[in-house]
């Protein structure tokens, strides 16, 4: 599935435009009528202190935004906290959620359905864009959930790669602002915020999703992360 341009980013890119074109149009209406260069100075000045004025405005209600979404909270979010709170978010939605079993998922965090729909779920929070490994995983778990869709979901972004191999085998790519522009969406009074969840779900209760041994702090080459207690045997890692 090609990538989704969210509704607040194609509004913003739609006034940009429309100030580029008024501006532009101001330009040539004042050389036009005054054939002045003077005056077109002017007016290109003028014009560029709104453009300027416009794209503030933007930010500011894009900062607005982001916090009224708590996705900075949902960065600080590990794994299986990701996990769980987008099962209250599609829950908010009508959807009947289902969290697949720690070990052993079959390419599936989440089993959701409405109506004649049942969707199979891969969730990523990432600290870098999702590669084509996750669309992989998404895919092949359609069949053995008797799913009839896939969708991926993150609060980062995909890789070109990840676009084009989701386009081609037909798995719905939420990305950062779709997923920010969908929280917004829903009532307030439904899902908790990301903040008040994380605080409800300490980290000292994190469990490895592939042996459901515990998460423990450990120290790398990197820097921390969390590593399974269960090392050796089993050697799941997570960035905190």
């Amino acid at each position: 599935m090609a990538r989704r341009k969210s509704k607040a980013k194609q509004q913003e890119e739609l006034i940009q435009g429309v100030t580029g074109l008024i501006i532009f149009g101001s330009l040539l209406g004042t050389y036009y009528l005054t054939k002045s260069v003077q005056a077109s100075l002017i007016a290109c000045v003028l014009s560029f202190a709104l453009f300027i004025v416009v794209l503030i405005i933007l930010g500011v209600r894009r900062t607005e935004r982001l916090k009224k979404s708590g996705i900075a909270d949902i960065d600080k979010m590990d794994g299986i906290q990701f996990e769980t709170y987008l099962g209250y978010v599609f829950k908010a939605q009508g959807y009947k959620v289902a969290v697949t079993k720690a070990s052993g998922d079959y390419g599936a965090d989440l089993v959701i359905q409405k109506a004649n729909r049942k969707i199979v779920v891969q969730a990523k929070r990432y600290s870098k864009n999702v590669g084509i490994k996750a669309v992989q995983e998404a895919q092949a778990a359609i069949a053995h959930y008797s799913a009839s869709e896939a969708w991926v979901v993150t609060n980062r972004d995909y890789t070109s790669a990840a676009y084009d191999l989701a386009k081609s085998n037909n798995v719905r790519l939420i990305n950062r602002d779709e997923l920010v522009e969908m929280i917004l969406n829903l009532n307030p009074k439904a899902v908790p915020t990301a903040k008040v969840f994380i605080a409800s779900t300490p980290k000292d209760q994190l469990v490895c999703p592939k042996c459901a041994g515990k998460l423990v702090l450990r120290n790398g080459l990197k820097g921390e992360f969390y590593g399974c207690s269960a090392f050796p045997r089993c050697r799941y890692t997570q960035d905190i």
